[in-house]
């Protein structure tokens, strides 16, 4: 069943539950039901995305569309949570123990969550500038037969995205991405090929002195699984939740060009792998680590599937456009080689134009739906404030 028929189901369930007058016991068993469904359905998202072939374009480990899958789950798994968190049970239990506590932490692990969103979208302008150099590349090879101009064309906008693609983490701050992606929209970029201006940031800018490792680590502080009789209450889907976020914030992270990402490979989820959904994530979390620490010693921009065919198809062709010029003429058994080589490149290319702009939006929709919850969370502990009796 797809996941967004589970959410549909899942929630159905619980607003019909809400509306329903249970004996405590019943409503109890009931509870535990739920959470249980709730975490089956997150094994069986996570388990889907450690799944994914890597040999499948559309579909491989931090691609674009692998990207937006877990997004997709993200929100889904979200949905849920709230919905057990919030439309079947009592408001007063979110200021009861162990929720009285739980709750606050998992609200800042949301602000921080929000930040992540913020650098991520900027990141991603950074991508979308990669993209446009690479098109200059495929435009110049695409010519036939290809002369010593469009060789020189080719090596100019392949010495610019290499560059652009290897720049420490240091010197990937959001100011710098979007300077580069307005300087090359004034060379003649397309109206249709920008950004929409609402899609380009989702609030405020991250300081500059900001790390987006530094913000992943503190998302991960007090963060416990429960103990005892608090691992079949709501403290679980609340752990979950929490897990969940940190996992996704800490994959885009890892994906998409962000300022200051050192020691990411050294984030740690404390998730017992006696949960049946912590498997995966720890599977997704080993994966996505080892491919970390052999890119973090070169300070390449990210994990993204497509910038490393990007880079893998640019260093070949920087070899051609060098040779080129060196030696005056190629062979054909050469310009065919780059010719395959540049056919590939633009099918990335491809990839990046369907896929980009939908993945920003869908980060932009995570923002909100965060601000949404935490929003709501607030008013329940607001309402719940002022109905509790004063203290004597």
């Amino acid at each position: 069943m797809p996941a967004t028929d589970y959410q549909a189901s899942f929630l159905g369930r619980i607003s019909i539950r809400r509306n329903q007058v249970i004996a405590m016991d019943g409503n109890h068993e009931q509870e535990l039901q739920d959470l249980e469904l709730f975490s089956k359905h997150v094994s069986e998202r996570f388990a889907e995305l450690l799944s994914s072939p890597d040999d499948i374009p559309f579909d491989a480990l931090l691609s674009i569309s692998w990207l937006r899958k877990l997004l997709d789950f993200f929100l889904c798994c979200e949905a849920e949570f709230k919905g057990i968190l919030m439309m079947g049970n009592d408001p007063s239990q979110i200021s009861k123990p162990p929720l009285d506590r739980l709750i606050p932490e998992f609200l800042d692990r949301s602000v921080k969550a929000l930040d992540v969103c913020n650098a991520v979208t900027n990141g991603l302008e950074s991508v979308r500038h990669y993209q446009k150099l690479a098109e200059i590349v495929v435009s110049a090879l695409e010519q036939k037969p290809i002369g010593d101009g469009q060789s020189r064309r080719a090596k100019k906008a392949l010495t610019s995205l290499m560059s652009a693609m290897n720049v420490d983490d240091k010197e990937c701050s959001a100011a710098k991405a979007t300077e580069r992606s307005w300087s090359f929209s004034r060379r003649g970029v397309s109206s249709k090929d920008r950004v929409p201006e609402h899609f380009r940031s989702v609030s405020n800018q991250v300081a500059k002195n900001w790390s987006a490792a530094k913000q992943i680590q503190a998302m991960t502080n007090n963060l416990v699984p429960p103990r005892g009789a608090e691992g079949s209450g709501l403290a679980s889907p609340v752990y979950t939740m929490s897990v969940i976020m940190v996992f996704v914030m800490w994959a885009l992270v890892a994906a998409i060009p962000c300022q200051e990402r050192n020691g990411l490979s050294a984030i740690h989820f404390p998730a017992p792998k006696q949960l049946n959904w912590a498997q995966s994530i720890i599977g997704l979390h080993e994966k996505i680590g080892e491919e970390w620490k052999k890119k973090e010693k070169k300070g390449t921009a990210g994990l993204l599937d497509e910038m490393q065919k990007m880079e893998k198809l640019g260093n070949i062709l920087m070899d051609f456009t060098d040779s080129f010029q060196f030696h005056g003429d190629i062979t054909d058994q050469k310009a065919e080689e780059a010719a395959a080589r540049a056919a590939e490149l633009a099918e990335t290319c491809r990839r990046m134009e369907e896929g980009l702009l939908p993945l920003q939006m869908q980060i932009r929709e995570v923002f909100h739906r965060i601000v949404k919850t935490r929003t709501e969370l607030l008013n329940a502990l607001d309402q719940v404030g002022k109905s509790s009796p004063p203290l004597l």
